[in-house]
């Protein structure tokens, strides 16, 4: 019965969970609001608020799991993709843990860990599946043969989906963080009233630069003809730009499957979030005959819940690194 506490610290979120024979039993997340001011996240506050969150994060997730520091089997840690000083706080409180109670470490990668919190809880998918990893960084379609055989067979060759959202949130002068303010106005407004374009790229690859660039375009030519334009369509305008992205996301993926001809269809990431995105891939499922399944609210953006259950599979199969790992700001699926 392994006791695997995860540490999770790849941007600007400090977390730390227990999982206790492959359940989790806590999932402790420090956000950090001091980014606000600066309209997105600076490296180098987000590594010293860490340093600040980390210890209280660890002890408040030991506190609600009811497991004591001393009963810890491993230690599992986000070696990367990431920013590499946020990085470099979780990877060193993690092997000064591990050193310290004499314990194995598990180096993560980040992104197979958004793949399996499908595996928290009952309601597990069936290899293989595909999952569409989305995020601010990261937009990818994966071919998930096993826990740790997983192939990347689309991404973007430009921006990231969520980056999309961001860029657009700033255009229309949110503040950050503006992808969930774009998924709140998008729900009062019409997803038809304005059409934007979708990126004609062959296979399973996506490209947002050119859609970041027809919103901007067009916030600016109708802003010209009516200063109040933005204020007066506000929800239109984000349920619009909601949809196209989802479209342009769901159509590559109803594509793959169709091509692998595969029927566990999985969403993942922090844009899975997305209300726009879920309730899509939800319809093309039913009307694929998919088995779709979406992580909770709590396991789409970054956590240490992820990170726990990808490190006890790991644990199982006595997969462990050396104190002389170091982080990687690009680590490759």
């Amino acid at each position: 019965m392994p006791v695997i506490l995860g540490i999770e610290s790849s941007c600007d979120e400090t977390s730390a969970s227990v999982c206790v024979d492959g359940e989790i039993l806590s999932n402790v997340i420090a956000n950090q609001t001091i980014h606000e001011a600066y309209g997105g996240v600076v490296p180098e506050l987000a590594s010293r608020v860490h340093q600040q969150n980390i210890v209280p994060a660890v002890q408040q997730a030991l506190l609600n799991a009811k497991v004591n520091k001393n009963d810890v089997d491993a230690v599992a840690f986000t070696r990367g993709p990431g920013l590499l000083g946020s990085l470099l706080v979780g990877v060193s409180f993690a092997k000064a843990f591990a050193l310290a109670k004499n314990i194995p470490l598990i180096d993560i990668n980040h992104m197979q860990a958004h793949v399996l919190a499908h595996f928290i809880g009952d309601n597990k998918p069936t290899f293989p599946f595909l999952c569409l990893t989305v995020s601010g960084g990261h937009t990818q379609i994966v071919l998930v043969k096993d826990y740790f055989d997983m192939e990347v067979i689309g991404q973007t060759l430009d921006d990231a989906a969520g980056e999309a959202m961001d860029k657009t949130s700033k255009i229309l002068g949110l503040p950050y963080p503006g992808g969930p303010l774009i998924d709140k106005h998008a729900r009062s407004g019409n997803p038809d009233a304005y059409k934007f374009p979708e990126p004609q790229i062959p296979g399973f690859d996506f490209s947002f630069s050119g859609l970041k660039t027809s919103i901007l375009y067009f916030i600016r030519d109708n802003v010209a003809a009516n200063p109040d334009f933005i204020q007066q369509n506000l929800n239109d305008i984000c349920a619009s730009v909601e949809k196209r992205i989802a479209t342009i996301l769901l159509n590559k993926l109803s594509k793959a499957a169709q091509a692998y001809g595969i029927k566990d269809i999985a969403l993942a990431g922090g844009v899975s979030a997305n209300t726009g995105l879920r309730q899509g891939l939800l319809a093309l499922g039913e009307k694929n005959c998919w088995r779709c399944f979406i992580p909770k609210m709590e396991y789409c953006t970054d956590n240490a819940a992820m990170i726990a259950i990808a490190g006890y599979y790991k644990f199982l199969n006595g997969e462990f690194t050396s104190q002389d790992v170091t982080p990687l700001a690009r680590m490759p699926l």
